[in-house]
């Protein structure tokens, strides 16, 4: 097993190094430049769609919290910590950089998610993503499928048991329990929280993650903004440790420049994942008036998890001056929580990983829904996927998953190969919906769209006839700086 393991982790670090970091990094340029940079010049109006009510259906808010369920996982407390630990404070500063250029992957692929969406069973509810356009725009139906089994064996099985395990370890390490009954029995009460979520429907899911997600964010936020104000005089020496590692002008242990830039780009990548294919899944739910909305939503999540919710985490753990070139995770936060408050600190960040990791488990089963879905519309096989999805929060529980996780990295490496086939050349279609957008915005309109207006898309778009949009109101907002 331990030669399966090293041979797997070896394969993973010549495919993320090699082919697909710079992949990703180049798409993300690529979309920086052919959109102006609609990243950072939209932020303003990423927060005035971000209020956006629907009619009947999931809102941009809903869609956006089921896409950081899944995005804020256990990887914004032990990813950053094994990034910092690694590759030293520098890859906190590539870990920006990566969201900030990510963001434009973010929305190329959101953008496509909503505008080739078709309609679910439940009124007022869709369902997209990249297996979905691959079909629609492509015409490579078979591209979708393989697509649709990675996402669904990564998120829905694979990552759901690393949760559960993360959770159990946790929990058990708060208890200090060694009894064999422990994990089974934390493993099944975490499969029934996780069946009462996944059996009531997408509109369930969207009333969970609307509560866990804030208060989630709000409590490790406020927990972490209260170490940093007590190490406040240690924040320009974190800052120049952090801007320094990144270029190599101050030299710390396991933090040599290449290492900085492989740990922060790929962790970046794990946390917020931005052109990865999972948070257009998410994106496609949402009811709006323009697929560009979405794609703005989307973007601004990529910014939440990466420049708060793991900056913060980056200045807690810096702030006690971690053991560099030694790898940690969720331990080192851990520890860093500790120092600054005190043991019942410790316990609270049990309280937190259980937060993530549970919102994380339905955020992940959600994508695997949405992707069986797109392979057939057999209720049992979709009762079989819920049942195995459950199964995976017992297994996870009571198993060690060292080998899951590189497994994991696998599937999701191909996962974002094929995402990124996909959006590269349909990248020109996003960003003539966003001219389309920007014109009625110039025109002091709440912009809405039809397929019509856009002559000659590419594909099939099932969604956005006239018929659906003609009874929207046109409201009418200041234009702004676009």
């Amino acid at each position: 097993m331990g030669t399966l393991e090293t041979w797997v982790v070896d394969l993973n670090d010549i495919f993320w190094t090699y082919l697909l970091i710079p992949l990703v990094a180049v798409a993300g340029v690529w979309f920086t430049l052919r959109s102006k940079g609609v990243q950072i010049r939209l932020i303003p109006e990423m927060f005035r769609v971000f209020r956006d009510k629907p009619q009947s259906g999931v809102s941009p808010f809903g869609a956006f919290t089921i896409s950081a369920a899944a995005r804020i996982g256990t990887g914004n407390i032990a990813g950053v910590a094994t990034a910092i630990t690694m590759g030293g404070p520098g890859a906190v500063f590539w870990m920006w950089m990566m969201a900030l250029i990510g963001g434009a992957s973010a929305f190329v692929e959101s953008v496509l998610a909503q505008l080739y969406k078709v309609r679910d069973t439940e009124p007022g509810t869709y369902r997209g993503g990249p297996a979905y356009y691959m079909q629609k725009a492509l015409g490579m139906r078979w591209l979708g499928v393989v697509f649709a089994v990675l996402i669904t064996l990564t998120f829905g099985f694979v990552l759901t048991a690393v949760q559960s395990n993360t959770i159990t370890v946790a929990t058990k390490g708060s208890f200090g329990s060694d009894a064999s009954w422990f994990n089974p029995v934390l493993g099944v009460a975490l499969a029934a929280l996780l069946a009462l979520a996944v059996f009531f429907g997408v509109k369930r899911l969207t009333a969970v993650t609307k509560v866990i997600i804030p208060v989630m964010a709000a409590l490790y936020l406020l927990v972490g903004l209260v170490i940093v104000l007590l190490n406040l005089g240690n924040v320009p020496g974190m800052l120049g440790d952090i801007v320094g590692g990144a270029f190599g002008f101050r030299e710390v242990a396991g933090g040599a420049v290449g290492t900085a830039i492989l740990q922060g780009v790929r962790r970046g990548m794990f946390s917020n994942e931005a052109g990865m294919g999972s948070a257009p899944n998410a994106a496609a739910a949402a009811e709006t008036t323009h697929p560009v909305k979405q794609g703005l939503v989307q973007t601004l999540g990529v910014y939440f998890d990466t420049l708060v919710i793991c900056t913060m985490t980056a200045f807690v753990i810096l702030s006690a001056n971690p053991t560099l070139g030694e790898r940690g995770g969720a331990d080192v936060t851990q520890a860093a929580f500790t120092s600054a408050l005190g043991d019942w600190a410790g316990h609270l960040l049990t309280l937190v990983v259980f937060m993530v990791a549970f919102s994380s488990m339905i955020g992940n089963y959600y994508y695997g829904e949405s992707n069986i879905q797109f392979i057939t519309r057999s209720k049992h096989v979709m009762s079989t996927y819920r049942v195995v999805v459950i199964a995976c929060a017992v297994l996870g529980a009571i198993g060690s998953v060292p080998l899951v996780w590189s497994l994991a990295d696998v599937t999701m490496g191909a996962m974002v190969l094929v995402n990124l086939i996909a959006i590269i050349p349909l990248g020109a279609v996003a960003f003539r919906l966003l001219d389309d957008y920007l014109a009625q915005r110039r025109q002091g309109l709440d912009p809405v769209f039809r397929k019509d207006q856009v002559p000659g898309l590419r594909g099939e778009v099932e969604c956005w006839d006239a018929s659906d949009q003609d009874a929207t109101p046109r409201e009418r907002i200041p234009a702004g700086s676009l």
